[in-house]
């Protein structure tokens, strides 16, 4: 397979000046990559407990548990950290209502914030999932007449984007819609399904995306969903008809039975892609154990006692852990790529699709991914002298960039390198 990045690639010319406007020549200056512009996600649920018990809180959340955070105690979480860290600079916080208020005002909120905060102090970006969702609505919600089911689903909008504005810069606004109006897998129809048949699928995308803007104007916010067939081409369609302005489409690949391929994978992009909008890859997912039968139609539905990761496993996870993402990368649309846990250790539905196994230690597929992110498509701290001018050609992956003079406490100024070529022009004081 060729690779082509160029669209992911830039060249600034540099004018560096010093504080009183003469030019900073023939000087040797260090330029050094912070992160990508395209962002590389990974689940944060598994440093929840960290990041809460660093701040003095609970590790576990009001329902009790840590089944939605990966099953890690502080204790773990702490050794998963800098892996995490090193390769990822965008963090997706679980939002699932029945854990995060399994009570009416008895909330999460403290726990999150707290781990929002952790992960922006350490330059990573933040996004929450999801706002509206059938599966996983609290209990407590069916006993609501629909008036004020859909007062407190809006409430809940509003309070979530409210209280994390400034901390979360993107939300999975909506999860799922295409199926959330005819959505039977549990013993009791959930209160969210009974909305979205009452108000329809756009309507109730319309109801997330407008509360949840009301509530932060400043954030982007995400239509996320797992079918890929024509279904949610339509209602893409018909919500951008409607005049919901959505900032990006979410592109689940939770690919238990087997990696796409590259075909498969590039008609999906260009099939969403021609909407216009950026392509947020969120929920991607590539085993290192035994694939899931093909003929399984609903992924939950496959049960089974053990589910280990293997040596062959690892090595095939490794190969199309590379191949997806330079598939991926290579497309212009897709503007975020998150991977769905960086450990088996609580994985979904018990998979081995970590990039770390249970017992801590990376996989091949973590290596490969880091070599890619931070290595291949990475600019190592180097060292430019400028003209007479005081100019310098810097090149590289579309990011964000420090410039600096050498030595330690130098100062420095953040260059963010566009694709494509461009002049900049900064004061180093």
């Amino acid at each position: 397979m060729t690779d082509s990045f160029e669209h992911r690639r830039g060249t600034a010319t540099v004018s560096l000046r010093r504080a009183d406007g003469t030019p900073l020549a023939h000087a040797d200056v260090v330029v050094e990559q912070r992160r990508h512009a395209v962002a590389f996600g990974c689940i944060g649920f598994d440093l929840v407990p960290l990041a809460a018990a660093e701040a003095g809180l609970p590790s576990t959340g009001p329902g009790g548990g840590d089944d939605v955070f990966g099953g890690a105690g502080p204790d773990a979480a702490a050794d998963l950290a800098d892996l995490w860290l090193g390769v990822f600079d965008t963090a997706t916080l679980p939002f699932y209502w029945a854990g995060f208020e399994p009570e009416p005002g008895r909330t999460d909120a403290a726990r999150l914030l707290a781990a929002a905060r952790w992960f922006r102090d350490r330059g990573v970006d933040v996004k929450g999932h999801p706002l509206v969702w059938h599966t996983l609505a609290p209990e407590w919600l069916r006993g609501l007449p629909d008036d004020e089911l859909e007062a407190t689903v809006r409430a809940r909008v509003r309070r979530e984007t409210v209280d994390f504005a400034g901390l979360v810069g993107t939300w999975d606004a909506i999860n799922e819609a295409v199926i959330m109006p005819v959505f039977a897998n549990e013993e009791h129809e959930n209160a969210i399904t009974r909305l979205c048949r009452r108000l329809g699928r756009v309507e109730t995308v319309r109801m997330a995306v407008d509360e949840a803007r009301a509530g932060d104007p400043t954030a982007a916010y995400v239509l996320n969903d797992f079918d890929m067939s024509p279904a949610y081409d339509r209602l893409v369609e018909e919500v951008l008809a409607a005049g919901v302005r959505v900032d990006a489409l979410g592109l689940q690949s939770h690919m238990h039975q087997g990696w796409w391929g590259v075909e498969r994978t590039q008609e999906v992009l260009e099939r969403f892609a021609r909407h216009g909008l950026p392509l947020h890859l969120t929920e991607t997912t590539l085993l290192s154990g035994d694939l899931m039968p093909p003929e399984v139609e609903d992924l939950n539905d496959h049960q089974v006692d053990s589910w280990p990761s293997t040596p062959e496993g690892e090595e095939r996870q490794a190969e199309e852990v590379v191949a997806h993402y330079r598939t991926l990368l290579a497309h212009p649309a897709v503007a975020s790529v998150t991977y769905w846990g960086i450990t088996d250790r609580g994985a979904w539905l018990g998979a081995p699709a970590g990039l770390v196994r249970a017992d801590g230690t990376p996989k091949p597929a973590y290596d490969a991914l880091r070599s890619l992110v931070r290595d291949e498509w990475w600019l190592v701290p180097t060292t430019l002298r400028t003209d007479a001018a005081g100019r310098v050609d810097v090149s590289g992956w579309a990011g964000e960039y420090v410039v600096s003079l050498p030595g330690a406490g130098a100062p420095e100024v953040v260059l963010d390198l566009p694709a494509g070529t461009s002049e900049v022009e900064v004061v180093l004081a």
